[in-house]
């Protein structure tokens, strides 16, 4: 917990084994600890010079120096300083390596993207192999920091599920908003309709189409994967990474239709259900977002009060004026009322 902070591991032993006693000596900890009396003596010192301990200056008390009793003193006792205080500088610091990191991130990409060496590099990448593929694919999941879209087809190739699963738990986490549009297809296999449940109701949001035209990944719409004919590549998985570019937004265009189109699936007590167009009804995260709506409250405020994308919160509200067929928030109004969506 405390290495990021720039502990070592023992370290931190001794900094929590101390955190629940008033005040401990280094033969205490070190019982407590299994770390070497000397050792533990040693990282003592080391925590007070960084003014994370101080030596509890009680009478009768050795010096900071004394591990164990000799000469007939007792041994030094250490207390920890208030963390609030003592913890805060090293905070502060990894924030700042954090900015400088992130600073040094957005230059570089910055720099890649304008070069003019490769233009044609610049815009769109050939991976191949099962485990490159794999390995973009995942760097595409774990990089998104708002918005992640995917059409899913048939049986992976390069990805196993429960890889796929991994990197989608994490970007559901991390709050991304995440999209995905599934051919009928992709359900066929073993175990995918409890794993798609699984997801649904950790926040992903998913539809069904009959068919797709391809597999695809959208990371934060300034990077998409798609797979090549395997038939090019000598029969070895092989895909092309796509940066901002016209190709791109096209990529984002052709997921949006297919989305507008796909009807949602939704989790039930044993499996997933899919939405029939003839009954559609608005969503459960749908009428959370019309109460905020009716209740005043602006796109940005209700998209913070549900724990959402501003996005997402369009996205929602856009198919609530669908589905009632408004034109305007006041007709969608008139209508939730006359309907009992609310």
């Amino acid at each position: 917990m405390l290495q990021a902070l720039g502990l070592a591991p023992a370290e931190e032993a001794i900094y929590t084994a101390l955190l629940a006693r008033p005040t401990a000596s280094a033969q205490e900890l070190a019982g407590q600890t299994g770390i070497e009396v000397g050792e533990t003596a040693r990282i003592l010192l080391d925590l007070a010079t960084r003014g994370l301990v101080a030596v509890a200056t009680e009478a009768g008390s050795g010096t900071p120096d004394s591990a164990d009793c000799g000469a007939g003193l007792q041994p030094a006792r250490y207390r920890l300083t208030p963390p609030s205080v003592a913890l805060a500088p090293f905070l502060v610091e990894q924030r700042n390596a954090l900015h400088r990191a992130e600073t040094a991130f957005s230059m570089l990409t910055e720099q890649y993207r304008s070069t003019a060496a490769h233009p044609a590099g610049s815009v769109v990448e050939v991976v191949v192999g099962v485990e490159q593929v794999a390995h973009r694919f995942h760097q595409l999941q774990r990089g998104a920091q708002r918005e992640l879209l995917v059409f899913l087809v048939g049986v992976p190739i390069a990805v196993p599920r429960e890889d796929a699963d991994m990197s989608e738990n994490s970007a559901l986490d991390r709050g991304v908003d995440f999209r995905v549009v599934a051919a009928r297809n992709y359900l066929d296999g073993d175990d995918v309709a409890r794993d798609v449940r699984a997801a649904i109701l950790a926040g992903l949001e998913l539809r069904l189409a009959d068919s797709l035209p391809l597999k695809m990944v959208v990371s934060d719409r300034e990077r998409a994967m798609v797979p090549l004919d395997m038939a090019d590549s000598g029969g070895e998985p092989s895909a092309i990474v796509v940066h901002r570019s016209g190709l791109l937004t096209a990529l984002v265009h052709l997921f949006e239709r297919e989305w507008d189109q796909a009807r949602p699936l939704y989790a039930t007590t044993t499996g997933v259900r899919a939405e029939s167009a003839a009954d559609q009804q608005p969503t459960e995260g749908e009428l959370e977002v019309l109460a905020l709506l009716l209740a005043g409250f602006s796109d940005r405020r209700a998209a913070s009060q549900l724990g959402v994308s501003i996005r997402t919160v369009e996205r929602r509200t856009r198919r609530l004026m669908d589905l009632a067929g408004a034109d305007s928030r006041l007709q969608l109004g008139w209508h939730a009322a006359r309907a009992g969506w609310l």
